[in-house]
């Protein structure tokens, strides 16, 4: 009986000793049959990206699947006792995930030659037991203190700290090896702090953040109110309906968050507990991601369509005339007429043909328009009584411009009003493009409605392509024929400084002095000219600099000797089907005077202000003239608020005929 007993137990005995040998030495010497980096590369993902207990479950079972024999794993639940911690192990503060540090280092001190990780790690632990406090390792060092181990991803803005969790162990690690396996891991660096605080300093919160996010909520509780698993819980609906309607209010007409009343963060907080719950209701990614796009295809059409009719409705504004613009002409007519014939006459008409003065040219039918660019000019003048100014208008317009100068003399400068009319010379016999607009082919490109929709760029519809006063530029010789010089002006500029200058420019042997406008793409000749046309192909360069009308010096002398007005002759003829341009006079200029126009200073000239709300405020107060190119100009409703000071500071308030006609500019 003694001797079976003690056979049993030294067979218990053998079975437990051979247990304990069998299982020490393979668990010391075990390696992953997966590869290493994978490991380290998903346990770096889940520490980064603060993955959540789930997380945790799944990457132990991919481990778990990789061990071919079973090893005793303790989780603990305790993560506030720190007695026995290896040395220099720290904790993350709440709310923070351990860096994968952890992980890559123990899995470098195991590739270290006859190494055995886990007994490492044991001899850590009995340090760490003897040791009083937990220590931290030098910045110096191997290891990285936590403090200083921030990981910074720029695209998303996430900020991730790592702290070392290795032991005493990995002090046997290379330290090159070390520094690299972190910058290829988990990028960390020990200037993280001062990165973060670099970060923050050089892109501060926008001035919307907040207006941005409320924006976002207003989406997405749109989004839920669509989606069916959210409609069959009344209770839900009626909730998001209720924060949907209190941020729009939020919102109005806000810009920034400063624009946002002081209850905007409550409601921001409410709408999103709302949100929280519909995410709880509907599961669905499939459906809410079909419905963000749909919104978004809606809101692109939407988009498309209000772009169409915005330019057309800025284009039919642009050619409409102010009710008191077309009520100031019908006042001074009538007031013109009253008067008899001495009255009706300009004084200094002996000046109109004295080449030694300075001369401008000024074609309209706008009378408040002509009267700034006159007045602006005689503001900044030195000696107003050498300036002469050749006004040409219509015969709609021809009393009331008179009567406007005659009640409104410029100071001493001298005043000329003709009558287009009155060109008895300027027929459709004579000029190809007169010819051309009484064609009916060009009557009904304008008038005909059907067509409107047809055409791409409504701009070339505006009727004053139609008036001959647009194209009158091209016949200077014959209107001057006594003067050397002349300075062209359009009725959308304001000059800011004297121009006299101008005539004293040598523009060697040219005939047009102006502005060039190449320094945008857009300017240049491919934007004006058809160059898919063998004969502009032939004869021009797409890319020559492309230059502005509006303020141009020309040279008569020159002009007569070049012959310039057959040239543009010439070109009219052959663009008489619109193939080569289409209309305006800015693509036959280019073409009349090519070659032959000299580059002036831009600051004599800046233009963008009918259009461009970025125009330079610089480049503004510095020109000589600025010019309301574009379609808002700054006695329409449309024009650009910030620009329009500088036009109405010379038109004179105080007029009788602009209060009857209630004209405010």
């Amino acid at each position: 009986m003694m001797t079976t007993r003690n056979i049993v137990l030294l067979l218990l005995s053998i079975t437990v000793v051979a247990q304990i040998v069998l299982y020490t030495d393979p668990l010391g010497t075990f390696r992953y049959p997966f590869a290493e980096q994978e490991v380290i590369e998903a346990v770096t993902a889940f520490a980064v990206s603060g993955s959540n207990s789930g997380h945790l479950n799944l990457l132990s079972q991919e481990f778990s699947a990789g061990l071919e024999e079973p090893s005793g794993f303790v989780h603990t639940e305790d993560t506030t006792n720190t007695k026995n911690l290896p040395r220099g192990f720290l904790f993350p503060k709440q709310g923070e995930h351990a860096s994968a540090r952890v992980l890559s280092a123990t899995n470098e001190v195991g590739q270290t030659k006859g190494e055995n990780p886990i007994k490492l790690v044991t001899e850590g632990i009995k340090r760490g037991n003897q040791s009083s406090k937990l220590e931290k390792y030098d910045t110096t060092g191997d290891s990285v203190n936590g403090e200083d181990a921030i990981d910074v991803d720029d695209n998303e803005g996430k900020l991730a700290k790592s702290f070392d969790a290795s032991d005493q162990a990995s002090e046997t690690l290379d330290t090159k090896q070390e520094q690299q396996h972190t910058e290829s891991s988990g990028k960390i660096t020990k200037k993280g702090p001062l990165l973060l605080e670099t970060n923050k300093h050089n892109d501060p919160t926008p001035a919307d953040a907040r207006l941005r996010q409320l924006k976002d909520q207003l989406i997405q509780a749109k989004v839920y109110l669509s989606l069916q698993a959210v409609r069959n819980i009344p209770h839900v609906t009626r909730e998001l309906r209720l924060r949907v309607k209190e941020v729009s209010r939020t919102l109005g007409d806000a810009s920034k968050d400063s624009d946002l009343p002081r209850n905007a963060n409550e409601r921001m907080k409410a709408m999103e507990q709302i949100l929280m719950k519909g995410r709880q209701v509907q599961n669905d990614c499939a459906a809410a991601v079909k419905k963000l796009r749909a919104m978004l295809h809606s809101t692109e059409e939407q988009l498309r369509v209000h772009k169409k009719q915005t330019l057309f409705l800025t284009q039919l504004i642009a050619k409409t005339v102010p009710k008191g613009l077309h009520c100031l002409p019908l006042r001074l007519t009538t007031e013109y007429y009253s008067l008899n014939t001495s009255q009706q006459q300009f004084p200094n008409q002996q000046k109109l043909e004295d080449p030694r003065l300075y001369h401008y040219a000024i074609f309209s039918d706008n009378i408040l328009a002509t009267a700034v660019v006159v007045n602006s000019t005689v503001a900044h003048a030195k000696d107003t009584s050498k300036h002469v100014f050749h006004i040409v208008t219509d015969r709609l317009n021809y009393a009331a411009m008179r009567m406007w100068f005659l009640v409104n003399p410029p100071r001493k400068a001298t005043i000329q009003v003709e009558n287009i009319e009155d060109f008895t010379w300027l027929n459709s016999s004579y000029s190809p493009v007169l010819k051309q607009l009484g064609s009916p082919s060009m009557i009904d490109f304008y008038f005909k409605t059907h067509r409107a929709s047809s055409d791409s760029n409504l701009k070339f519809r505006n009727p004053k392509y139609l008036s001959i006063l647009n194209h009158l530029r091209f016949y200077l010789p014959e209107i001057f024929p006594k003067l050397n010089k002349v300075l062209f002006l359009d009725d959308d500029i304001v000059v800011q400084k004297d121009l006299t200058g101008l005539w004293s420019i040598d523009l060697k042997g040219n005939v047009n002095g102006a502005v060039e406008t190449c320094r945008e793409s857009f300017h240049r000749f491919d934007r004006y000219l058809n160059f898919s046309n063998p004969l502009i192909a032939k004869n021009f360069d797409p890319n020559a600099c492309g230059w502005a009308y509006g303020m141009n010096i020309f040279d008569l002398v020159q002009w007569k000797k070049q012959n310039i007005t057959e040239v543009y002759h010439n070109w009219q003829k052959l663009n008489h089907d619109r193939r080569l341009w289409k209309l305006g006079t800015l693509p036959p200029g280019l073409i009349t005077f090519w070659k032959r126009t000299f580059p002036l200073h831009r600051s004599w000239h800046v233009l963008g202000l009918g259009y461009n709300p970025n125009t330079n405020q610089k480049e503004i107060e510095r020109a000589a003239v600025i010019h309301y190119n574009g379609n808002m100009k700054p006695w329409l409703e449309i024009t650009i608020p910030k620009f329009r000071g500088y036009w109405t500071k010379y038109v004179d308030h105080d007029l009788v005929y602009l209060r009857e006609c209630n004209i405010n500019p």
